[in-house]
């Protein structure tokens, strides 16, 4: 006879985070955003994205024709930093 003994914390806790790499996974793909997608990325409106660091030289940002895009990638790695050098008020 054979028996198994399932951790079920262990199994949830691994599906879990696998669910959650794909979500990461779906989320990035886009290779551009746009205002709207920007905004949502990071929970800030537009007024405060102009604000704080839409003008930052090191900002990577398109305007073609009359709107702007966002390299996803590259503004998700300037966005790590950028938030990184705020002051911890």
């Amino acid at each position: 006879m054979l028996s198994i003994q399932l951790d079920e914390k262990a199994i949830e806790e691994q599906f879990l985070l696998e669910m959650k790499k794909k979500l990461e996974q779906i989320e990035r793909r886009h290779t551009f955003w746009d205002m709207k997608e920007l905004t949502r990325q990071t929970n800030m409106g537009e007024n405060s994205i102009k604000e704080k660091f839409f003008y930052d030289p090191r900002f990577p940002k398109h305007k073609i024709g009359g709107k702007w895009y966002f390299p996803a990638a590259e503004c998700e790695a300037f966005l790590l930093q950028w938030i990184k050098e705020q002051p911890n008020n």
